[in-house]
């Protein structure tokens, strides 16, 4: 089929999950048709509701399958309105030629300030403190209730939120040990460990901030709960999968761990009202959250704004800059007034070929841009004049073209 030139006001986009209302607005004054809805859709629905999308925004529980871009025809890009996007088939996205972004540091202050929130309640025991108060029992005793200054503080993962909670900690007086299977520069006096077996060993507090690629699955489970030191304290605010709530269940019932906070599970309600079911229920000193680590309107507002954003840069100009999937390529506004988007095959020859039919049809490039990533390649072409027909529809049936559009 022959791309045709669309206007913002034919570019339809779907945004779920109660992404911040900035997003919506943005775009709705940059002249897209905007839905939005507040709740996650399963992939039947979905299925349906992407068939005529030019554009779905998505936080964490809507998943974007291949089956779901395989009905989505006119999909161009999913937008993650969240740090990660392992809700999304990233590979067979890239397959389609659709673009992916995320907002991978807008929430990384609000994560980091709950990590720390919950550190300090842990250590005073101050979920308990606050039971009994509602209870009506007056306890002013100070047993169990401790400092977080001197403690030593163990980060496994050092990326964005890893790193800021490090320097946050040392300010309180902890100390930090961090281990990353990258390496990682040390901010402040924070210490690199060789291994995750000698942080478990060395630290009081341990905090998982790691990603969500499927090699992480079951990172933390008995043999990691086993190696901690006793009366330890365990945080995990990166993804549910990791962790084996069962295991860390028994180490709380046993003694050995004294208090856990867990933001995210394997298993999320899809909205509210929908039951939430944990092995950590009911547990004494153990602080459940519903995914909201990087839930401030702070940082959902910046979120809305920077994703939709980087949207609105690829659909009018052909941008990718920090797309997860597609090479990155950061580009001054349309100065002319056609510009054609390749995305293809990254097998040898391509732009030669692309260049030699623009030649044949005697048009000059004005401005060209390529990038590679893995198996994808992606050209952008300038031109002072219109594309014919012909070039376009033989570019289109060229076997290395993935999707090709005329801005």
């Amino acid at each position: 089929m022959v791309p045709e030139r669309r206007l913002p006001r034919d570019i339809r986009a779907l945004l779920l999950e109660n992404i911040h209302p900035d997003a919506a607005n943005m775009l709705s004054k940059l002249g897209y048709q905007v839905e939005s809805s507040d709740r996650a859709l399963g992939e039947d629905e979905l299925v349906a509701r992407l068939a005529e999308a030019d554009v779905v925004g998505v936080r964490s529980n809507t998943h974007i399958t291949a089956a779901a871009l395989r009905s989505a025809p006119h999909l161009l890009a999913v937008g993650a309105f969240c740090t990660g996007t392992n809700q999304i088939d990233v590979p067979a996205a890239s397959a389609q030629g659709v673009a992916v972004f995320n907002a991978p540091f807008s929430n990384t202050r609000s994560v980091v300030e709950l990590a720390i929130a919950e550190i300090i309640a842990l250590h005073r025991d101050l979920t308990d403190k606050s039971r009994q108060m509602h209870e009506g029992d007056w306890d002013k005793s100070a047993k169990g209730s401790h400092e977080v200054r001197g403690r030593r503080l163990g980060i496994i993962g050092y990326g964005n939120i890893g790193s800021q909670l490090s320097v946050l900690a040392e300010a309180l007086g902890m100390s930090v040990w961090f281990y990353d299977t990258q390496d990682k520069l040390a901010l402040g006096n924070a210490r690199c460990c060789s291994s995750q077996e000698e942080l478990l060993e060395a630290v009081d507090v341990v905090s998982l901030h790691v990603d969500g690629r499927p090699s992480n699955r079951g990172l933390f489970g008995e043999p990691e709960f086993s190696r901690m030191r006793q009366g330890s304290t365990f945080l995990n605010l990166s993804r549910g999968f990791v962790v084996d709530h069962a295991a860390l269940r028994r180490h709380i019932e046993a003694g050995h761990i004294a208090g856990a906070a867990i933001d995210v599970f394997t298993t999320e309600p899809k909205h509210k009202g929908e039951p939430f079911v944990s092995e950590l229920r009911g547990l004494p000193n153990v602080i459940l959250t519903p995914h909201v680590g990087g839930s401030t309107e702070e940082a959902q507002q910046d979120i809305g704004r920077f994703v939709a954003g980087k949207l609105h840069d690829y659909l009018s100009a052909g941008s990718t800059s920090l797309s997860v999937n597609l090479p990155n390529l950061a580009l001054p506004p349309n100065a002319r007034e056609f510009r054609l988007t390749h995305v293809h095959a990254n097998v040898p020859g391509v732009l030669a070929a692309v260049n030699s039919l623009f030649a044949s049809h005697g048009m000059n490039i004005e401005g060209q841009y390529l990038g590679t990533r893995g198996d994808i390649g992606y050209v952008i072409t300038d031109t002072a004049t219109d594309f014919p027909p012909d070039l376009i529809a033989t570019l289109v049936d060229m076997p290395y073209t993935i999707r090709l559009r005329v801005l």
